[in-house]
């Protein structure tokens, strides 16, 4: 087994919030006085990732998602824990560090404000020292899967932000970054734009070998690009496995939908109830833990006939907020 690419132990970050006293007196006590609370951002996150992983990590806003990203980067010093990235020790080494790892911060960009996209790309280059032939073949192969041609030439300050954040994909991967790390590449964009930033991540993940984290509010981006999922709230991990074992534990009922081939009178199962009924379709609801899909199939073949089925899973979005307004992680 290869050695993690990611190892992070007992992580913390902390951060003082001086209180701020309102009015003229309040000025004065602001001199005098410094009250403060101290805010855990990161409280004691520990997990590995192996080289080739695809892991999105998940929470609400101020659950400490983007600051333990912040330090992965090396752009913060923790208050406590240990992290080797990559074989180095991110805050420690920042510039070998940051020649080995890809980031794309959906609200800033890594390119220059004022200058055409190629310009900026151009600067990579040598900033990074790309060998020519290296950059060449990794600008033609970017600038065909996420389509710049038609604003390569556009000052960064005019660019959409679903042209922004495809110029900052390509500029994160140029130098060939064995890891990328990614917080809300999808913010605020199109469904078209967000499918074709999906599937350039899952092409350099797949045909690359390239390690990917993912922060991200929208639970589509998750489900359809990773297998192994964390949710980080309040600053810890409360859980860290496959998503369909988060969907196993937690995701509830599932729904079997079956198109009769004619109207029956009563159309109930042993193991499931009718959810909602439609001239002849209908849908049953059934809990995972306590019947397959196939029996219940089984069960609904031997009593009548069908012309057509489908299983439908609960979305991973509901099944997170139960987790999140239900606290079923905490009481674990």
């Amino acid at each position: 087994m290869q050695p993690a690419i990611i190892s992070v132990n007992h992580l913390h970050k902390h951060f003082k919030i001086y209180k701020h006293h309102r009015g003229a007196l309040g000025a004065l006590c602001n001199l005098f006085t410094r009250e403060a609370t101290t805010v855990r951002a990161v409280d004691g996150v520990s997990f590995t990732i192996q080289p080739g992983e695809l892991v999105g990590y998940i929470g609400p806003n101020g659950a400490g998602k983007s600051t333990t990203l912040k330090m992965l980067t090396g752009l913060l010093t923790p208050t406590g824990g240990e992290i080797e990235v990559n074989g180095r020790v991110p805050w420690k080494q920042r510039r070998a560090h940051v020649a080995h790892i890809g980031a794309v911060f959906g609200q800033r960009t890594t390119l220059w404000w004022d200058l055409p996209v190629i310009e900026s790309l151009d600067l990579l280059q040598y900033i990074y020292k790309i060998p020519p032939a290296q950059f060449q073949h990794n600008l033609d192969e970017f600038r065909t899967m996420l389509e710049l041609d038609p604003f390569l030439n556009t000052p960064v300050r005019s660019l959409s932000l679903g042209q922004r954040m495809r110029a900052d994909l390509c500029a994160a991967l140029l130098h060939d970054p064995p890891l990328l790390f990614l917080d809300e590449p999808t913010i605020g964009l199109d469904v078209v734009a967000k499918e074709r930033i999906r599937q350039f991540i899952l092409h350099i993940n797949r045909a690359r070998g390239v390690t990917v984290i993912l922060t991200t509010h929208d639970l589509a981006d998750v489900e359809k690009l990773c297998e192994r999922v964390m949710i980080i709230d309040y600053g810890r991990v409360l859980f860290d496995g496959r998503l369909e074992s988060l969907r196993d534990r937690f995701g509830g009922q599932r729904e079997l939908v079956v198109d009769m081939a004619e109207e029956y009178a009563t159309v109930d199962v042993d193991g499931a109830t009718v959810a909602a009924r439609e001239a002849t379709r209908v849908t049953y609801q059934f809990e995972r833990n306590a019947l397959s899909a196939s029996d219940l199939i089984g069960r609904v073949s031997a009593r009548y006939r069908i012309r057509d089925l489908m299983v439908r899973e609960p979305n991973i979005e509901d099944t997170v907020r139960r987790i999140y307004e239900e606290r079923l992680l905490d009481e674990e």
